[in-house]
């Protein structure tokens, strides 16, 4: 009998979201699955390691654990902790309540566990609902993952790529349609807001809101189209063209 796959699970919304629970669940039918997960909400924590503190991890029953550090920390530490004598096959981050798509995955935590993979060389998935509203299921969103991760090898992808996948809000119908996509870009009206604390402080809010363009190939534009987008990173940050530019111009500093 075959060896079933070895999958890691983790997330920045924490371990008790609907999108973590409800892909374990399907998950597990097929596949051993282990679940490392931040004990609370770790949205926005990018590639950050917590090296300043010890971190605290909880064992919830004897495949999930909880702990009080980052998305790449929850990485790190089932690596070390739960993979010491075979890495698992794959690593999954999600499913996220919310999008990350375009220059968000430079912020978001969800893609951040999947980086951790890609440099580790393990096959690597980023998974978000984009316009997630709280108590809608996951449950459709779930088992188009599971039908991703079945076919995954047949997608011939080197483990220093990444796939970054947006589902548009579930339907009630089954996700079937879907597009390889690049990232999208949006112009981010940043505000912050100053307050003061009822001991005379000040503290600010950083908040605002996107305006996508519509960008056709795009991430955004094929989840406003219903269509879920799957879209291959890298952490090859080089510009080959301009270090080769460069070289050829013999520039003098």
């Amino acid at each position: 009998m075959a060896r079933k796959r070895r999958i890691l699970l983790t997330n920045d919304d924490g371990y008790f979201s609907d999108g973590i629970c409800t892909l374990y669940d399907e998950l597990k039918k097929k596949a051993s699955v282990y679940m490392v997960a931040p004990d609370r909400e770790q949205s926005a924590s990018s590639h950050s390691l917590t090296l300043n503190r010890p971190l605290r991890v909880h064992k919830l029953d004897r495949r999930r654990y909880a702990t009080d550090g980052t998305p790449t920390d929850c990485v790190m530490l089932a690596i070390h902790m739960l993979f010491k004598s075979a890495r698992p096959d794959m690593i999954i981050s999600g499913i996220n309540h919310g999008a990350n798509m375009g220059d968000d995955v430079t912020y978001s935590g969800t893609v951040a566990a999947a980086i951790e993979g890609s440099i580790l060389g393990i096959p690597s998935l980023s998974v978000s609902m984009a316009n997630y509203e709280p108590g809608v299921s996951m449950l459709r969103a779930a088992r188009f993952v599971c039908r991703v991760v079945a076919a995954f090898a047949r997608l011939r992808i080197d483990s220093s790529i990444f796939l970054n996948m947006n589902l548009p809000l579930d339907s009630g119908r089954p996700y079937n349609t879907w597009e390889f996509t690049h990232l999208g870009s949006r112009r981010y009206k940043d505000v912050v807001i100053r307050k003061t604390d009822p001991r005379g402080k000040d503290y600010y809010w950083i908040g605002g809101r996107p305006r996508w363009r519509m960008t056709k190939g795009s991430d955004f534009e094929a989840v406003h189209r219903g269509v879920v987008s799957i879209t291959p990173l890298s952490m090859r940050f080089t510009d080959t063209e301009t270090l080769a530019r460069l070289h050829e111009n013999r520039i003098r500093i």
